[in-house]
Parts: structure tokens; sequence; C-alpha cells
């Protein structure tokens, strides 16, 4: 699990097109990525129609936006282009990323179902430290949490 102040380890992982993104690459600029359980569905365009909608405000804060499920390739690809979505969506079908960040499965408190992203939100910075996150966050909160880590943040542009 990620613990804030810590630098994220890298990954690299697909999106929407199959192009590979990784997140060293991003170094320099803030980077917030969001998690969502299954693409399509309401609760999960909600969140990321929000993060559509407030985009300049994330671009304005030196950021960039990255949405990450377990969903097919296919499937985000379509979603992306339906909700005209400016920012990747990354594709982990292993879940190795969000099992690494404790972010897979519904959390039951007595036992943990591996049934698909748990919706969440992590704020990096421009040197790849964590400065926020939240596993397990409603679709309109993790866009106005995430923005409030960003105006905290000192704008390096």
């Amino acid at each position: 699990m990620l613990k804030i102040g810590q630098t994220v380890p890298d990954f690299e992982l697909p999106n929407q097109d199959g192009e590979m993104i990784k997140l060293s690459e991003y170094r320099g600029k803030n980077v917030v990525i969001f998690s969502f359980p299954k693409a399509n569905s309401m609760g999960c365009t909600m969140q990321a129609c929000a993060f559509r909608d407030a985009f300049p405000q994330i671009e304005s804060a030196n950021a960039v936006v990255f949405g990450i499920s377990g969903d097919n390739q296919d499937d985000l690809a379509g979603w992306k282009a339906a909700k005209n979505l400016q920012y990747d969506l990354l594709s982990d079908p292993d879940h190795k990323v969000l099992d690494s960040w404790d972010a897979w499965g519904v959390d039951l408190k007595i036992i943990k179902l591996p049934i698909g992203a748990t919706r969440s939100y992590w704020v990096i910075d421009a040197n790849g430290v964590l400065i926020d996150q939240q596993i397990g966050v409603g679709p309109k909160d993790s866009l106005k949490k995430a923005l409030k880590a960003l105006e905290t943040m000192p704008q390096s542009v």
C-alpha cells in the first residue's frame, strides 16, 4: 500500500489504444490518477465525466489525469470516445498496480472480495511523491478531494 510522502513506484500499463504509459515519464508534472470499477457504469461515468469537466482546472495545476481499471482496452476506448474524455484510461486487467495500491476488490470489513477496482484517487507531485490518496471514495468526492490536494501544492510550471 502506498503511503503519503512516499515516492510512488513506477509502473507501465497500456492505455485505451494499446500505447504503453509509464508513470516516470510524467516527472515534472503533477499526476492525478483515479480508479473506477467498471467502464460505462453509472457511478463510473459520473466520476470520469467530473474529471473531464474539470480538465482545464487540472491542467492549470501543471497536472495530467489518468483513469485506471481492470477493464480491457476495447471497453476503455469505446467509453472514452462516447464520453469525450480528454485523458488516457489505463487497463490493468491483471490488477497488478491496483493490487499493489490496495485498490482492488470490495472490502466488507470481514473479507475482501476481488470483484473489481475500488473507486479511489491518488495525487502525485512533480517529483513522484504521493501527496494525497483515498481508497474507497464516492464518484464526485474523488474529483473534489483531488482538486483540493492540487490546490494546496506549490505551483511549479
